[in-house]
């Protein structure tokens, strides 16, 4: 059962409690499964490139329905993996299925990981699939997170490219607009690409607490849906908001234009479309 429980986040994360820990949580919980599969192929390579031993213990921060943290759980068979979230329906999905697939030595907590009260220097492994973007104060998240780790302790995380390299994204909203001219978020606002600049990224994290900070490319094709209107669907219940504001024909334009573009990527494997993330590993360091 949800806990009702209201949590304490710190102000800059104001608008993202009431996002994930309401409407938007919601939709990701009830479409955990294609959202996972969606992001598979990102997925193993972050676990990968975290090298979680079995004797770790491993923090997923914005954990959501809680992949991250039963496979990171698995890997630290002797170890343990606590997932950090601000959505209470996500919480509740990851929490039933570490329980369904006899995953024990994960738990979860509802927190803002930017000023949760982790004990010093208690993980070996810190780790985020798509979640640190959306910090408010993205500096001050990871120093409570490099505080988390033990000295020498290791961090993986996994952040989306510029937009332009994104096509996924420039699909969707680029349809969606309807020919609308729609402001980017300021750099500093948490978003999807709030991470995207290794020459703005890097440096924060050494300023966090970080050292050895190195970028890898991954390109992937993401998954959608197996047909286009299943793709079309899953796209609207997540920025159906864009067309929220057009009168009724721009907006069916709109929504058959979405259409459209799933049609045109359809595959044998289903709805796909490009796209590009960073993954980012470093250690904290000895101070």
């Amino acid at each position: 059962m949800t806990d009702t429980t209201p949590i304490h986040v710190d102000a800059t994360n104001a608008d993202q409690l009431k996002a994930w820990d309401g409407g938007e949580g919601d939709y990701w919980a009830a479409n955990a499964d294609l959202y996972d599969a969606s992001i598979d192929r990102y997925h193993h390579a972050l676990l990968a490139l975290a090298a979680i031993a079995p004797a770790d213990a491993v923090l997923d921060i914005g954990c959501g329905t809680g992949q991250t943290t039963r496979d990171a759980a698995r890997l630290a068979s002797s170890g343990t993996a606590l997932g950090i979230d601000l959505s209470s329906s996500m919480l509740d999905v990851a929490r039933s299925r570490a329980e369904s697939e006899g995953v024990h030595n994960a738990t979860f907590v509802q927190s803002d990981a930017q000023i949760h009260p982790f004990e010093p220097g208690s993980f070996d492994v810190a780790l985020s699939r798509t979640g640190s973007m959306f910090f408010g104060n993205r500096a001050e998240a990871h120093v409570n997170i490099a505080r988390a780790l033990r000295p020498g302790g290791r961090l993986a995380i996994g952040v989306w490219q510029p937009m332009s390299e994104n096509e996924w994204f420039t699909s969707f909203v680029g349809a969606l607009s309807a020919g609308r001219p729609l402001p980017a978020p300021p750099p500093e606002a948490p978003s999807p690409f709030a991470m995207s600049e290794p020459d703005l990224v890097g440096p924060l994290l050494e300023s966090s607490g970080f050292e050895d900070v190195e970028f890898g490319e991954l390109r992937a094709p993401m998954f959608f849906g197996e047909t286009a209107e299943q793709a079309q669907d899953f796209i609207l219940g997540q920025l159906g908001w864009l067309v929220a504001d057009l009168n009724t024909s721009d907006r069916r334009a709109a929504v058959a234009e979405l259409l459209r573009s799933m049609q045109d990527h359809e595959t044998t494997d289903g709805v796909v479309f490009s796209s590009a993330m960073w993954l980012i590993t470093a250690q904290r360091g000895d101070r």
